[in-house]
């Protein structure tokens, strides 16, 4: 093949001209169609007001007039933090990050403008020191949700947000579970407390909102796996990080669709699965872990599974000056919210 002249003037014939947003592929035409405004013009990701992915915002209280098919729910607690505390700052770090979406190259979406999306702010937490009372307007907030039609879509806080919430989602039939976590979080009692954040998923089954047999925990590493018995013994699947470099992500994505099935899937996401130097900002860190490539080719593989809502937790932003675990954080947020469009249990409008 020659470059021409030839070639240079059917090149400049065909873009030269173009405003913004004057796509020829009939995909990306579509895409452009809800981003760019008359001439091309688009809004700066740095103006207006900060919401989740530049979703619009709507308060709680405004759900049932016009009910949303996602709602995303910011839960600023960490009252169950078994070390570093600070996650509660996570859901504000993360929505101040501005270039995040809105087109998912690997999953061909841009969600927020084909699914009715809502940033709708935080629970209405009652207390700011009393962990079961917090635990009790979590699951109230997910249930009334849920209970519009709504999948929630959750910004943690602590990892034992995860348990109120699954007792919302699964209180009509348990759910299977997607975990990324380097912990399993099936712990039991911590100094006298069982609805610590290293415990959610434990409390879960026992409270029949969880089913074992189809729950999968990626990433797990650490020399805390003696308190964690509970995972295998229940039935759940584990997959150790160390698994991902010599088993390859294909093989992971298969088991992972295999152990869930077809079933309703919740998506819980915890950024210490990512390795420390992808993710200092967190409670717990564990070396040797994850990176962000593994997660997103990981989560975009499960493209098609009956999602019934998710969360990102753990994100403490006062130990990373970079923002990269926040920035990471909020990616993921967006594969979840991603996966979201092409789930079964997607309410539909119109």
């Amino acid at each position: 093949m020659t470059w021409t002249n030839d070639k240079l003037h059917a090149l400049r014939a065909k873009f030269a001209d173009d405003a913004g947003g004057e796509m020829h592929d009939p995909h990306f035409r579509e895409v452009a169609s809800f981003i760019f405004g008359e001439g091309g013009h688009r809004s700066a990701p740095y103006a207006g007001r900060s919401t989740f992915l530049d979703a619009p915002a709507r308060e709680l209280d405004q759900l049932a007039a016009d009910t949303p098919q996602v709602a995303i729910v910011v839960v600023p607690m960490d009252l169950a933090v078994t070390n570093r505390n600070g996650s509660r700052f996570g859901p504000r770090a993360m929505r101040a990050v501005e270039r995040i979406g809105p087109y998912n190259e690997g999953l061909r979406v841009a969600p927020v403008h084909e699914m009715d999306v809502v940033d709708a702010g935080d629970v209405p937490f009652s207390s700011r020191f009393d962990l079961a009372q917090s635990h009790t307007e979590i699951e109230a907030c997910i249930s009334t949700i849920v209970g519009l039609g709504a999948l929630p879509l959750s910004v943690g806080g602590d990892h034992s947000i995860s348990h109120p919430i699954l007792r919302a989602v699964g209180a009509e039939r348990p759910v299977g579970l997607v975990h990324i976590d380097a912990h399993c979080d099936t712990g039991g009692p911590f100094d006298g407390e069982r609805f610590h954040h290293g415990g959610p998923f434990r409390n879960a089954v026992l409270d029949g909102v969880l089913d074992p047999e189809r729950t999968i925990q990626l990433g797990i590493r650490g020399s805390t796996e003696f308190i964690w018995e509970f995972s295998t013994l229940s039935g759940m699947t584990v997959v150790h990080a160390h698994e991902f470099s010599r088993r390859g992500l294909d093989d992971i994505i298969a088991q992972t669709l295999d152990v869930v099935g077809d079933g309703s899937t919740y998506i819980s996401f915890d950024v210490d699965s990512l390795d420390p130097a992808f993710a200092p900002g967190t409670g717990t860190p564990e070396a040797a872990g994850l990176t962000p490539r593994e997660v997103v080719h990981l989560l975009r593989g499960l493209k098609g599974i009956d999602i019934v809502g998710g969360d990102v937790v753990e994100v403490a932003p006062a130990y990373d000056p970079t923002t990269n675990t926040a920035m990471n954080g909020a990616q993921v947020l967006f594969e979840i919210l991603s996966l979201m469009r092409f789930s079964p249990s997607l309410p539909r409008k119109g």
